[in-house]
């Protein structure tokens, strides 16, 4: 009997013993720090290994294909990749943020063609032909006077340039080279000093407040390259305008743009001729204005007819965040998935597929979305997704979704955006227009140092711990010559107070090409960049407070360029 009892009581011993060892052992464990989580591990998590190299390559092989016929705005390829993305982004499960309920921001487009019957131009009553000899813009003009010379038509105090210096050109025609509110060669957004109308011009305004009758544009080298193009757009299918953003009330001085062929009739007898003043004008070159032989007048008579409505639409959709809070704040990504369209056949192909530009960027922002569709748990923030159309067009989508939002403004704490995104320059490349072209793992980063400190270096961290890309910051300038910081989609946020990053691979020889197809594309790269993004994304959605914006935009960068 004694020997059982003793044998029970050591056994619950034991028991006991082994139980509070075992407890403390979990207690333990539970006491000790976790170990921190790796970049590798945290991509796992988020999703960013589920975006490839295959998915993207599917992706933009329907987006830039010929069927979508170079993705014009408006256009019926641009309609069947807007109908392309939304559907996708259904069966993924996003919330519509267009109109309607739909994924599709609406946005409605006038455009006034030319009456070819009621528009002619002579020069000493010989008739010249509308197309060949020039493309009228803007609207109705009357005009038949003696004509000037005027460089590039600005006025520039900080500069010394004067369009107009030592002739009266009241009531005369001006001939300029160059765009009349692009900056011209050799001036800067610095140079524009002071008050717009007193201390600097462009050529419109200019012309405006000397009395000029009329304008004719001598343009750049590469609207002479696309006049076919152009004389599609400007003639036949008129110029195409956003109905919301136009301002009946203010007036622009209207004319014509002449071919070379015309410029060479208008400057022969002179005292110089037009292709001296062109090397002039877009060299280094100052030329003094000087009025042509009085006896040469150009007679211009411009009529244009309205023509019916129609539309086109930004993309636009919402990943819901899990945070009951955070999720009411937005992570914005965009891309523009329009392009150019069919133009003037080079090696026989007229479809500007755009696969870089911006079917990269396209294909990108479905490849995160489709990631972020099968990850589990959601980011704390919502993530919004903006495919713009219209860029190519000028800013259209972008400008038109900041100044007519479907979510809250001020709830978006950051945009990326993602331009030309796909292309690499190769070892042994000695195209000079290759010359800029990045690298298999250099992607330059424009915009993320702007407004916001936290946001730069926050762009950089989650790089450097993840997959290391070489980040260039060459162009991380607006004063720079090239002003990519305003040839894009997030100027236009950041305009609105929105911190931005902006990633580009740089220029190409198949920039704007029916060769920047689908084929040159580095999706190696891509996959990295687009993973690295998705990271970005996810890091800004999950932090506790918003990117801090410490820093505004620089004097006259916070209006319309």
């Amino acid at each position: 009997m004694r020997r059982t009892l003793f044998s029970i009581f050591l056994t619950a011993v034991l028991v006991f013993n082994f139980s509070t060892a075992l407890n403390y052992s979990v207690y333990a464990q539970r006491r000790q720090p976790r170990a921190p989580r790796t970049a590798t591990s945290l991509a796992t998590q988020r999703g960013a290994e589920k975006i490839t190299a295959g998915q993207i390559r599917d992706y933009l092989a329907f987006i830039s294909s010929d069927v979508l016929e170079g993705r014009d705005t408006p256009s019926r390829g641009l309609d069947i990749a807007a109908h392309y993305l939304a559907t996708n982004l259904s069966r993924w499960g996003f919330k519509p943020a267009g109109d309607a309920g739909s994924f599709f921001q609406k946005i409605a487009l006038t455009s006034d063609v030319v009456d070819k019957e009621q528009t002619k131009v002579s020069l000493n009553g010989q008739p010249l032909t509308l197309g060949e000899h020039y493309l009228p813009f803007t609207g109705t003009l009357d005009a038949n006077a003696s004509m000037v010379f005027a460089g590039n038509g600005w006025f520039v105090k900080a500069k010394n340039i004067d369009a107009y210096r030592g002739i009266d050109a009241r009531g005369k025609i001006a001939i300029i080279f160059g765009p009349p509110a692009g900056l011209p060669r050799g001036v800067t957004r610095q140079d524009l000093q002071g008050t717009r109308g007193v201390d600097y011009m462009n050529a419109f305004e200019y012309a405006e407040k000397q009395g000029v009758a009329a304008l004719v544009i001598v343009p750049d080298f590469q609207f002479i390259a696309n006049w076919e193009r152009n004389r599609l757009r400007m003639v036949e299918r008129g110029i195409l305008q956003v109905e919301k953003f136009q301002m009946p009330t203010q007036r622009v001085i209207a004319g014509v743009i002449a071919s070379p062929q015309l410029a060479n009739t208008l400057f022969q007898g002179e005292r110089a001729t037009a292709t001296s003043l062109f090397e002039s004008i877009y060299g280094t070159q100052t030329v003094e204005p000087f009025e042509l032989r009085p006896e040469k007048k150009l007679s211009i008579s411009v009529r244009k007819q309205a023509s019916s409505a129609t539309s086109t639409q930004n993309v636009v959709a919402v990943f819901e965040g899990s945070d009951p809070v955070l999720k009411n704040e937005y992570v914005a990504l965009g891309a523009h998935y329009d392009h150019v369209g069919i133009g003037i056949p080079v090696n026989g192909d007229s479809t500007y597929n755009g696969a870089d530009d911006d079917g990269s960027g396209t294909t990108a922002l479905l490849a995160i979305a489709e990631a972020l569709a099968h990850t589990t748990p959601r980011p704390k923030r919502s993530v919004l997704f903006v495919w713009h159309a219209g860029e190519e067009k000028g800013l259209w989508g972008s400008r038109y979704f900041t100044d007519y939002p479907t979510v809250p403004l001020d709830k978006i704490v950051t945009q990326i955006n993602l331009d030309m995104i796909g292309r690499s320059k190769q070892t042994g490349d000695t195209n000079p227009r290759n010359a800029t072209l990045s690298g298999p793992e250099e992607i330059y980063v424009i915009g993320s140092k702007m407004m916001s400190t936290e946001l730069g270096e926050l762009t950089e961290s989650v790089n450097r711990q993840y997959l290391n890309l070489s980040y260039n910051y060459r162009y991380d300038d607006p004063l720079d010559p090239n002003r990519y910081f305003f040839r894009s989609d997030h100027i236009n946020y950041a305009r609105k107070g929105i911190p931005i990053v902006f990633f580009f691979d740089g220029e190409h020889v198949d920039y704007h090409r029916p060769s920047d197809s689908v084929e040159k594309i580095d999706f190696q790269k891509m996959e990295k960049l687009t993973r690295t993004i998705h990271m970005l994304m996810w890091e800004i959605a999950d932090r506790p407070t918003r990117p801090v914006v410490d820093k505004q935009l620089p004097p006259g960068m916070g209006g319309r360029n």
